[in-house]
C-alpha cells in the first residue's frame, strides 16, 4: 500500500481486509479473479490463480488453514468452513465480527497481531494459507512473506483473495470498479477450494438478491441525478484526507448504492489527496468512515467526531454535504474491505441517499 498517509481505511483494510465488484454495471474484474476450476459435481482437482494468472491445484480439501487477516477468516466462517482454521494474522478487533460469527471467531489462534512472522507462518502445520494482501508489501504480503519455493517446502499451499490482493497491481482492472462480481468470485473460488461451494453458492445468491433489490428501486434514477459521494476516513486523520477510488471495493458498493464517487476517475485503489481537491468535488453526501470501536457508544462518539470535525474545519464547513447534514454513519469495515457484508452496505448507504425509494433499506 501507500505511506503513512494511507493508514486509516488502509489500516483497516489490512486488518479486517478491500475489493471489486453485484450484479449489472461494468468495471469487472478481469480473468484471473473469476471462479475456480472446478471438478465436475464441486469435486476435487480444483485449479485457482493468482494475480498473475499463476495456478495452484488443490488435490483435496485443506484441513488446516491459516488466514492472513480477519477478512479471510470472517469469509470462512461465513462459508462454514471456520472450524479449519488454526490462527489468523491481523485478528478481528472486538465487535467487528458479525454477531453470529463472533464467538467462534474469537477461539481462532493468533499468530500476529499483524503480518505473520515467516518463521511462525511456515513452522504452522498448515496445508492452506489464504492471503488477503498479495503484492501490498506495506501490510505484509508481497517480498516481506515466505516465497513460493518456501511454501511449498513447508507443504502450505497459498490461495489469495484476488479481489483485494490484484487491486494495486499492475495487472488489475484499469476501469473503475462497479459492481461486487469480483467478490462473489473470491467468495465461490473459496467455496470450491473448502469443498463448501453449495454455501459459497447461497452467499453469492443472498447479495445478488439484495443488490438487485437496489438496483430495480433505483434504475429509474439518471446516472447524472446521482448524487455525488465521498468517503472521509477520519482514522487516517485530518490533516490530509485519502480519496478512495475507482479499484477500491467501495467504488462498486458506492455505485451500486446510486451514487458516484468523486474520487473514481483516480486510477489506484487508494491515493493520498488534499482537502482541496475535496472541496473542488464539494460532494453531496459524506460518509463517516470509522472503524468500529468495539461498542455502540465508543463507536456512535467516533462518527460524532468526525461529524464535529467537518463542521467546524474552515476548508470543509462550506461543503454543500455538509451544510445540509448529509452524512452517512457507516463504518469502513463494511464499505471498503471484501466480504458478505458489502451488499448490507450497497443497501444501508442507498436507503440513506434515497429514502423515497429504498425504504427502510429494503
Amino acid at each position: 500500500m501507500r505511506p503513512r498517509v494511507v493508514c486509516g481505511i488502509a489500516a483497516a483494510v489490512a486488518l479486517f481486509a478491500t475489493a471489486c465488484g453485484s450484479g449489472g454495471g461494468g468495471g469487472g474484474e478481469r480473468g484471473a479473479t473469476g471462479t475456480a476450476q472446478a471438478a465436475p459435481a464441486g469435486g476435487y482437482p480444483v485449479k485457482v490463480a493468482d494475480c498473475t494468472d499463476r495456478e495452484t491445484t488443490i488435490a483435496k480439501a485443506p484441513a488446516k488453514i491459516v488466514t492472513s487477516n480477519a477478512a479471510a477468516l470472517e469469509l470462512l466462517l461465513q462459508l462454514g468452513a471456520g472450524d479449519r482454521v488454526i490462527g489468523t494474522g491481523f485478528p478481528p478487533g472486538h465487535g467487528t465480527l458479525p454477531p453470529a460469527l463472533a464467538e467462534q471467531g474469537a477461539k481462532v489462534p493468533v499468530l500476529g497481531d499483524k503480518t505473520i512472522p515467516k518463521e511462525k507462518l511456515l513452522g504452522s502445520g498448515a496445508d492452506l494459507y489464504i492471503d488477503t494482501f498479495g503484492a501490498m508489501p506495506m501490510m505484509g504480503g508481497g517480498a516481506t512473506g515466505p516465497s513460493e519455493e518456501e511454501f511449498a517446502a513447508a507443504g502450505i499451499q497459498h490461495v489469495y483473495l484476488l479481489s483485494t490482493a490484484c487491486a494495486g497491481t499492475p495487472k488489475a482492472a484499469k476501469a473503475p470498479r462497479t459492481d461486487l462480481s469480483g467478490i462473489e468470485n473470491d467468495i465461490r473460488r473459496l467455496g470450491a477450494v473448502t469443498g463448501t461451494a453449495a454455501r459459497a453458492e447461497e452467499l453469492v445468491a443472498g447479495m445478488e438478491k439484495q443488490v438487485g433489490e437496489v438496483r430495480t428501486a433505483l434504475a429509474g434514477v439518471p446516472e447524472a441525478q446521482r448524487p455525488g459521494y465521498f468517503v472521509f476516513d477520519f482514522d487516517a486523520g485530518t490533516k490530509q484526507p485519502v480519496a478512495v477510488c475507482g479499484r477500491q471495493v467501495a467504488n462498486a458498493v458506492i455505485t451500486q448504492a446510486g451514487a458516484r464517487n468523486v474520487f473514481a476517475d483516480c486510477d489506484a485503489d487508494f491515493k493520498p489527496g488534499s482537502w482541496e481537491d475535496v472541496v473542488a468535488k464539494n460532494p453531496d453526501w459524506i460518509q463517516l468512515a470509522v472503524r468500529n470501536r468495539g461498542s455502540e457508544e465508543a463507536t456512535r462518539k467516533a462518527f460524532d467526531d468526525a461529524e464535529a470535525f467537518l463542521r467546524g474545519f474552515p476548508a470543509t464547513q462550506g461543503l454543500k454535504a455538509v451544510q445540509e447534514g448529509h452524512f452517512v454513519r457507516l463504518g469502513s469495515e463494511v464499505t471498503t474491505i471484501a466480504g458478505v457484508r458489502n451488499a448490507d452496505a450497497v443497501r444501508q448507504i442507498a436507503a440513506t441517499i434515497h429514502p423515497t425509494l429504498v425504504k427502510n433499506g429494503q
